[in-house]
């Protein structure tokens, strides 16, 4: 098989989880593939995705090899292989736009961004990087909130000829526009929004979905999430996380059909930024309802995990199935994929019948 060629834009604790995560694999090519839904999807396996271009614009990581921009603050996700190679890959500076919010100013450099003062490449720039260096697919995983600038480099992946992952909840793969234009040039789009392994939002929709199958109705729910890494100081800023609630929340309400809560009876998204949990995600839900011959109950869960790993598994597969749509000729949206790895699909199905979709996309062969 040829090997898969990515670039990402935003080098922060998701894409560090994710390099890492594949040196992890290829060191465990005869053991137990522990934490991967496939080891081999489609005749890919992890350690097949090379990364071939990456952007940023913290002076920290810009100009250094991506083995290493990895390891650098702000960056705090748990260390899954600490021996990475050289990958030949120099960090280049990427284009700010909004994705610098100017409150993260105010903190430690140990925990913000600390902005590169190399010139700011132009989208030409950097779509002829992106084509010199063979990228199949660019990667975004840009902060919260940067709605410009994940705009902009979905255009860059356009204008390159490249398919697109949209790991953020900024609207392209559910925008109907941007859908059009990535149907029109047949490249594959996964978005938007990746949802973890197992994670907040996960356990939280199919709950929900466990609550409406056995008949118990549900009346009103919360989750509430701390975490201390760049992500959550980000999202400090309310006025940034308006597409991050409407992502998390219609996530867990498509679980419910025809039943949606009213808006005073549901509240989904970040709550507060714990310096000292890191990369540690700690989520509380609970759910109340009413059970045979209108009895009240209530399920109160706290789930406890490193955030950035969370969603490494769940990027690895996205790439692979860009590359199999690839490999077919198949553009536009790949539903399967989005409804099952995303938050924020265009279509909402069942966690249960998004699985199903997504092995008949992987085995169709």
């Amino acid at each position: 098989m040829d090997r898969i060629k990515i670039a990402i834009a935003g080098i922060g604790n998701c894409t560090s989880s994710l390099i890492q995560g594949i040196e992890h694999y290829r060191s465990k090519e005869n053991t137990e593939h522990i934490g991967l839904m496939h080891y081999d999807l489609g005749g890919y396996l992890p350690h097949d995705i090379e990364v071939v271009a990456a952007f940023d614009i913290d002076k920290r990581k810009v100009g250094k090899d991506i083995s290493e921009a990895i390891f650098q603050l702000p960056n705090c996700t748990k260390e899954i292989c600490t021996d990475v190679p050289k990958k030949g890959v120099v960090v280049k500076m990427g284009r700010i736009l909004d994705s610098f919010a100017d409150h993260m100013k105010n903190y430690d450099m140990k925990y913000t961004f600390l902005l590169s003062d190399e010139e700011e490449p132009s989208e030409e720039e950097i779509v002829r990087i992106l084509k010199e260096s063979g990228a199949d697919m660019l990667l975004n995983y840009l902060p919260v909130g940067s709605e410009d600038a994940v705009k902009f480099y979905a255009d860059c992946a356009l204008n390159a000829g490249i398919g697109f992952i949209n790991n953020i909840p900024v609207f392209i793969a559910s925008d109907p526009t941007w859908a059009a234009r990535f149907e029109e040039k047949n490249l594959p789009l996964i978005g938007d929004d990746i949802k973890s392994q197992l994670g907040a939002t996960i356990v939280h929709r199919v709950l929900t979905n466990l609550f409406r199958n056995r008949g118990v109705k549900l009346e009103r729910t919360y989750q509430l999430n701390t975490g201390g890494n760049t992500d959550f100081l980000n999202m400090l800023d309310r006025n940034r996380l308006i597409s991050k609630k409407k992502s998390k929340t219609e996530s867990v309400q498509s679980q419910l059909g025809a039943d949606r809560l009213d808006d005073e009876n549901i509240h989904i998204g970040p709550s507060d930024w714990v310096a000292w949990q890191k990369d540690n995600k700690i989520c509380f839900v609970r759910m109340e309802g009413k059970l045979f011959g209108d009895v009240p109950m209530n399920l109160e869960m706290r789930l406890s995990v490193e955030d950035s790993p969370n969603s490494a598994g769940v990027g690895i597969d996205a790439i692979r199935c860009v590359k199999l749509a690839l490999n077919r000729g198949q553009g536009g949206v790949l539903q399967a994929p989005s409804a099952y790895f995303c938050k924020h699909p265009a279509h909402q199905f069942t966690d249960d019948e998004a699985f199903r979709m997504l092995e008949e996309f992987i085995n169709k062969g």
